[in-house]
């Protein structure tokens, strides 16, 4: 009899164990207080040295983002969170790019110059909060798994509000890049016509794996709690789906850039990617950049790259400023 009760407080004791490290996994993984939009004195820059002498640019981007003309769209996820983003438009009837930001990000820090680089290539704008960011619901990341399924829903969105012969691509930075990979693996409209993935990882598991080496975690002890901490608490399956997994069915023009210094999300995920994508596609490494620096660092190269890459492949795209 003592023995049955020392065993069962034995099994509470472990099944405590599990759940309680599972969630602080979770929290430090995948939770996030939403963050709020910025304040006309608050102006969101990414840290560390690697960013700040970029700054004053990334400032200038996010302060003329804020004066162009703009109008906000809200529409529904799967789930029942309420998503935002903002239109920007160049010329009613140009392409028009819909672009996902990174992890813990905002549209505004991430990509407030893909406007004005859109602009450049005479590009319309749909700048999309990912859940959890600003003007978008919701407190958990899931590292595409369900932001993959938003960006469906914003390009339906886009055809029924733009028309059915808008022309779109989707455009993503770090898990932004994840994001419209995995939609790409998923049935399309003719509309998509091409993807423009910045610095993205091969797979959700992949990435939090080596952040967690990293940081000199034990990977092998730590990672079944972090994918139960996602099961249990965030209501997603970490390996259900992934990039990797996306190309390998993808049938739309897929360009991949990516910094040859990048230390967060290494090159090689990209060029993993880019070896099983089955669909058209170009690889653009830029030496000396580092994580989603491509553009900052080497601006002609990019440019250069993604003219000649859509044009190449039916969407005509000139430099027009």
């Amino acid at each position: 009899m003592k023995i049955s009760i020392l065993l069962l407080y034995v099994a509470i004791f472990l099944i405590a164990f599990v759940l309680l490290v599972s969630y602080i996994c979770f929290r430090m993984v995948f939770y996030e207080p939403r963050k709020q939009s910025s304040s006309p004195d608050d102006i969101p820059l990414p840290e560390g040295k690697l960013y700040e002498p970029y700054h004053p640019l990334m400032k200038q981007w996010i302060l003329e983002a804020r004066n162009y003309p703009h109008e906000d769209y809200y529409i529904q996820s799967h789930d029942g969170l309420t998503l935002h983003a903002k239109y920007f438009e160049y010329a009613p009837n140009a392409v028009t790019e819909i672009m996902f930001h990174g992890y813990r990000g905002s549209a505004e820090r991430d990509l407030s110059g893909g406007i004005q680089r859109c602009f450049a290539l005479g590009r319309n704008v749909l700048l999309v909060d990912q859940r959890t960011s600003c003007g978008s619901e919701g407190h958990v990341i899931s590292f595409g798994i369900n932001e993959h399924r938003d960006c469906l829903a914003w390009v339906d969105f886009a055809v029924n509000h733009f028309g059915p012969d808008v022309k779109l691509v989707l455009t993503g930075i770090s898990m932004g890049a994840s994001t419209v990979l995995m939609a790409a693996g998923k049935p399309l409209p003719k509309n998509v016509v091409g993807i423009l993935a910045d610095c993205g990882f091969s797979s959700p598991k992949d990435i939090i794996r080596k952040c967690a080496k990293d940081l000199h975690y034990p990977v092998n002890l730590i990672y079944p709690f972090i994918k139960l901490g996602a099961k249990l608490f965030g209501h997603f399956d970490l390996e259900e789906y992934s990039p990797m997994e996306a190309m390998k069915t993808c049938k739309i023009p897929v360009i991949f850039l990516h910094g040859e210094d990048d230390d967060y999300v290494p090159c090689y995920m990209s060029r993993e990617l880019y070896d099983v994508c089955t669909a058209p596609k170009k690889l653009v490494t830029v030496p000396e950049a580092g994580h989603g620096l491509v553009y900052l660092v080497d601006n002609q190269k990019y440019f250069q790259s993604v003219v000649e890459f859509f044009s190449e492949n039916g969407v005509e795209t000139k430099l027009v400023q």
